[in-house]
């Protein structure tokens, strides 16, 4: 099973990590305001086109790639799979996020304020690798005598919602601007295993009653889930059932929450710009449709079949292996309940350094106040994401270019986790009102997908307003 599993996350994680560099602080975009509510923005309204605003996947592995298991060589895979799990640790982790908007526009309310608001869905899902568990289902503990497996090292989260918000973007003076995004979040399904402890060692006791002893510790791990005990349980549901099922929930129908978005720019002068930003500061109340699978205990035994067998009613020997389960299961226990639990979003945040250069216009907005647009952008911006055993950051450097008023890219360099190879692209055009765009993450991979520890793509069109094509 944990070959399965271990497959199964590297397969969904080289499809194609959470990281949107590419769109933050592009002014003439809608969705920058979706990475930073306050955000300096170059138009006066937007509609998106539904279901085509934005389109968003990434994922990403630390410590494989299908290229390390399936290659192309004399090798048998599973020698393979068993090297590159002996080469993985507890901190590398598997990654995948979707977002698809729904809805999306805004509007200008004056000259200081802009209203934005929509409805999008996401899909989000973290796993660390649980090295020791996996090594020892996969090969079993001769070759670990007197060492340790850990059950720590499981831990994961998994969520699908849908978010309806309603920001404001406002003009403080010409230099500050600062943002604020509501969200109300409708839970699809989550599951997370959080926390978890105990531990597992076999030692070698030449001077006891037998060669080994098997000794469990404080195991207590926890699976919460919410939104599938129905999905198990109705076996036969079809597709179309069951995609109505997911669907209700989308619209309150399953477990809500709430969060907040803020975000603040600051001119310096008139080259220099800072910028920050913290999203999904938020909460899900999981009360509805949950199951929760807990196992915990603590045992220790060498092995030695009594001498002396128990006898049942009937005068008969249970056989040992009959009283060894029975004991195992009076001290190893698992237990299914239905309590409500509480989940936080995965916070985000985000700091941004850019420096204007070259030659400059002054965008006819109302939200410019004669401020000077230059035609290229240099910056550096710091990005972190939290996960269960902390943050995970990205740092990216950019050049961001306006070709001209209708065209814009900008070309990234990002350190991270997976990659020091990771750069990305950025290409906006407009036609009159109507924009579309395409954002790719690690162009370099994309020869070769199999060897790449991460991708993304972001891409979408809307209609696209301001002053000057009203």
């Amino acid at each position: 099973m944990w070959r399965l599993l271990y497959l199964f996350l590297i397969l969904c994680s080289t499809v194609v990590a959470q990281n949107k560099p590419l769109l933050f602080n592009v002014d003439d975009l809608p969705q920058t305001l979706m990475s930073n509510p306050g955000a300096q923005i170059n138009f006066t309204g937007h509609i998106g086109i539904p279901f085509f605003s934005q389109i968003h996947i990434s994922a990403g592995s630390t410590g494989a790639n299908l290229y390390d298991i399936f290659a192309e060589d004399s090798g048998d895979i599973n020698d393979r799979i068993q090297e590159t799990m002996r080469s993985m640790d507890s901190r590398d982790y598997f990654s995948v996020n979707q977002q698809l908007e729904v809805i999306s526009l805004g509007w200008k309310l004056d000259r200081r304020n802009y209203l934005s608001t929509g409805i999008y869905q996401e899909m989000d899902l973290f796993a660390y690798f649980p090295k020791d568990p996996a090594i020892l289902v996969n090969e079993g503990n001769s070759n670990y005598l007197n060492e340790p497996f850990y059950f720590d090292d499981v831990s994961f989260t998994g969520e699908i919602v849908t978010v309806y918000h309603l920001g404001i973007n406002h003009k403080f003076d010409k230099r500050l601007t600062v943002g604020a995004r509501a969200k109300l979040y409708s839970g699809v399904f989550n599951v997370e295993s959080t926390g978890n402890t105990g531990r597992f060692t076999t030692y070698t006791t030449p001077e006891g009653r037998n060669v080994y002893n098997h000794e469990v510790v404080d195991l207590n791990v926890l699976v919460n889930t919410s939104g599938f005990a129905p999905l198990k349980k109705e076996a036969n549901m079809t597709v179309e059932q069951a995609t109505a099922e997911l669907l209700s929930r989308s619209f309150f129908g399953g477990n809500v929450g709430f969060g907040l978005d803020l975000g603040l720019s600051y001119i310096l002068d008139e080259q220099f710009i800072l910028s920050g930003s913290v999203q999904d500061l938020g909460v899900v109340f999981q009360r509805k449709e949950v199951e929760n699978y807990r196992y915990f205990g603590s045992y220790e035994t060498s092995g030695i079949e009594p001498l002396f067998p128990d006898l049942d009613e009937n005068d008969q020997a249970i056989p040992y292996w009959d009283i060894f389960e029975d004991e195992v299961d009076r001290n190893l226990r698992d237990r299914t309940t239905s309590e409500s639990y509480t989940t936080w979003r995965p916070v985000k945040a985000n700091f941004a350094m850019e420096y204007g250069f070259g030659p400059a216009y002054l965008p006819c907005h109302y939200l410019s106040e004669k401020k000077v647009r230059y035609m290229n952008l240099l910056g550096m911006q710091l990005s972190g994401v939290k996960r269960p055993k902390g943050f995970v950051y990205t740092f990216t450097s950019y050049w961001d270019r306006k070709i001209d008023e209708n065209q814009r890219f900008k070309l990234s360099y990002s350190l991270d986790d997976y990659s020091l190879t990771n750069i990305g692209l950025m290409y906006t055009r407009t036609f009159n009102n109507f924009n579309v765009y395409l954002a790719v993450n690690n162009l370099l991979a994309y020869p070769n997908l199999a060897k790449a520890h991460s991708a993304s793509i972001q891409l979408g069109m809307q209609l696209v307003f301001n002053d000057n094509n009203n």
